[in-house]
């Protein structure tokens, strides 16, 4: 039993340092919506955030060997071109996701780049 309570307890207090983190801004910055700092943050934060997720995620990608970064400009390409035409962030991304895992994974490459 003892063992069963301090699992319980773990959760317990992972759930409570998950809420409060999450609950803590809007507690605190309650009343400040409109406060110009909280606007610049909103409106530059996002494509920053993504931005070094992409250079993250490219960084290793070797334009020397076989297929030269193929699947990986290919997906971040195409997931451009679907945000620019649906501006939908999750469709958008699960396209460029999907268009890279099919990429990798057959046999088309290989025919490509021997």
């Amino acid at each position: 039993m003892g063992e069963l309570s301090y699992l319980l307890g773990m959760i317990a207090v992972m759930m409570f340092a998950t809420v409060s983190t999450r609950a803590l801004p809007f507690v605190l910055l309650r009343g400040r919506e409109h406060h110009p700092l909280l606007e610049y943050l909103g409106r530059f934060l996002p494509p920053a955030v993504m931005t070094v997720l992409v250079i993250y995620a490219l960084r290793h990608v070797s334009l020397e060997a076989a297929p030269h970064g193929f699947p990986e400009l290919a997906s971040v390409g195409l997931t451009v071109l679907a945000h620019l035409w649906v501006r939908n962030a999750l469709l958008s991304i699960g396209a460029g996701t999907g268009a890279y895992m099919y990429l990798v994974q057959s046999e088309i490459l290989l025919q490509v780049f021997p």
